[in-house]
């Protein structure tokens, strides 16, 4: 797909992956509507895109309402007339063990890692088969193919993510609207203080500022820079590629994990798994 000229959406556009891939959409002569539920931060970053020259248009928007994301979608014409590329983006986390995970916690994380992409693609993938154009983005994990403990709730809806995305790729085989799963594994956002966006009625506690180098070396992993991922997914848009795979380290993963399942041995986690 052609992107110069071309608009696009993003959603949790404010911050980290998002925000880069809007700069990056932005470098490609694509005009971008910027969709987050961070107003103070939206509103700055995006009037600093706009005096370098960037078409950008904010808009607040909790992608866990389908009638908020309905109002992206009627924002994003307004501003527009059309909408050629949506990245459902928008993701947040929380670290805990599964039986201590609350309800509320539960309809959270479910309402914007999965209920958002779910509602991004039910509001906005009609227009682009009416348009005749388009590519969707739903950005998934490396937590989307291999688990591990206490992200219950994040795997839950990562795997989800994934099947959503499998399956809207076989539905939308041989119309003009293309598909791509993001599955990165770490990358330098703060997708580890997502709680900080967490509705205050939960009572969770701000969360702590933690180095990404200091958890890469946890993981034994790389943290990639955002704008890297950004030319990824350009590549992928272009090429109607459906995966899109950050770290060659996610192959072994997902590789040792389908090995376990097909000898019927139970999940493990770490090294030599």
């Amino acid at each position: 797909m052609e992107l110069d000229g071309r608009t696009a959406v993003v959603t949790g556009a404010a911050s980290g992956i998002g925000l880069a891939l809007t700069e990056r959409f932005l470098d490609e002569g694509m005009r971008v509507v910027m969709a987050d539920i961070e107003q103070p931060v939206l509103e700055r970053q995006s009037a600093r895109i706009a005096a370098a020259g960037g078409a950008v248009t904010p808009v607040v928007c909790d992608v866990s309402d389908a009638d908020q994301v309905a109002g992206l979608r009627d924002a994003a014409l307004a501003a527009y007339g059309s909408v050629q590329l949506l990245c459902n983006n928008a993701g947040v986390a929380s670290g805990r063990p599964n039986h201590k995970t609350k309800p509320a916690v539960w309809d959270w994380v479910v309402g914007v890692n999965l209920l958002g992409p779910a509602y991004g693609v039910s509001t906005f993938v009609p227009l682009m088969l009416d348009q005749g154009e388009g590519h969707v983005v739903n950005t998934a994990s490396e937590a989307g193919l291999t688990s591990s403990p206490m992200l219950g709730s994040y795997h839950a809806t990562k795997y989800a993510v994934v099947g959503l995305s499998e399956s809207l790729a076989m539905e939308l085989e041989g119309t003009p609207v293309g598909v791509s799963c993001l599955c990165p594994e770490l990358v330098d956002t703060k997708i580890f203080e997502a709680t900080r966006n967490a509705p205050a009625t939960l009572g969770m506690p701000a969360p702590p500022a933690i180095p990404i180098d200091q958890i890469a070396e946890a993981m034994g992993t790389v943290a990639l820079p955002p704008a890297d991922l950004a030319a990824d997914v350009v590549y992928a848009v272009r090429a109607d590629q459906f995966w899109i795979l950050t770290h060659q380290s996610t192959r072994a993963r997902v590789h040792a994990r389908n090995s376990r399942l097909e000898q019927g041995k139970h999940p493990k986690f770490g090294p030599g798994a």
